[in-house]
């Protein structure tokens, strides 16, 4: 479901959401729910407003929709809600109706933008999904993890304090015998990490501000540093251990190529059919590239 969608029934939404959700059951009697195991029509009729149909076809649509989405609602209630909604908006479309709202140049011109874009969406959607298939899927893959550089890790801990000569003490206590993580746990300020011994987990050396990565990335597995200087205090440092970044597999990157395919699929439709079309820019509109807008 397009965002489109969301868009046009944002009104009705607010008034959807602004129920109480015990209000809401109370107004109407339960519909039995659909068993999960029976197939239903898409054409079968769940209710009526003044003679017009609301239809299974009708609640799955509100169902894919993003902005009507119950999280914590069970699947009873979520279904009788959405039947609520789509009554509300039957109502609330034919008082427009009757109001002539469809007749206004304003609202023809905004359902021909609609119209055009969620047939757009829908076209998209349908030519992309030709393009995701399991071997370009793999194919990408492939490349990707060819063109991937090694990348190095640590596994560190550390202890953050607030001025040198603390740091001092603690490097100290550390190198003296002490266990890192029980003292990080008695002594370190990073509320993140205290907790868990100062176990900052695995790292590459660009998530780490340059002073802390240069000075853990140059120890070995089992060293504990000096005491370093970041903007955020006095650090001592644990290696734990080193190793090369693993490669992420295909199970885990999946669902990233898909989207790519996806994205790249429909970037490359729109581009071949803007080529084939008969483009005419009128004297209306700025020449392309030019438009006159100022920069601050």
């Amino acid at each position: 479901m397009s965002l489109t969608h969301a868009l046009l029934r944002t009104s009705a939404l607010a008034l959807f959401l602004a129920a109480p959700l015990a209000g809401a059951q109370a107004q109407q009697p339960a519909a039995p729910a659909a068993p999960a195991t029976k197939a239903v029509a898409p054409e079968t009729v769940v209710a009526k407003v003044n003679g017009a149909p609301i239809t299974e076809g009708d609640l799955a649509i509100a169902a894919d929709d993003p902005a009507l989405s119950l999280p914590g609602v069970d699947d009873a209630q979520k279904r009788n809600l959405l039947i609520d909604y789509m009554v509300d908006l039957k109502v609330g479309a034919q008082a427009a109706d009757a109001a002539k709202v469809a007749d206004t140049p304003d609202f023809k011109r905004k359902l021909a933008y609609f119209r055009d874009k969620l047939l757009l969406d829908d076209y998209l959607e349908r030519e992309a999904k030709k393009a995701v298939t399991p071997e370009a899927a793999k194919a990408l893959y492939d490349q990707t993890v060819k063109a991937m550089k090694p990348e190095e890790e640590v596994h560190a801990r550390h202890i953050l304090v607030e001025n040198e000569d603390d740091a001092k003490k603690i490097a100290a206590r550390i190198k003296g015998g002490e266990d890192f993580a029980k003292v990080a746990a008695e002594a370190s300020k990073d509320p993140g990490s205290k907790a868990e011994g100062g176990d900052l987990g695995w790292f590459t050396k660009e998530r780490m501000v340059a002073p802390f990565a240069d000075a853990a990335f140059k120890l070995n597995a089992g060293q504990v540093s000096d005491p370093v200087k970041t903007q955020f205090g006095w650090h001592v440092i644990k290696v734990e251990e080193k190793r090369t970044k693993p490669v992420p597999t295909f199970d885990e990157m999946k669902e990233q190529v898909d989207q790519y395919i996806t994205r790249k699929a429909q970037q490359d439709l729109i581009l071949k059919l803007r080529e084939g079309a008969k483009v005419e820019r009128t004297a209306a509109a700025p020449a392309e590239g030019k438009g006159d807008a100022k920069k601050p």
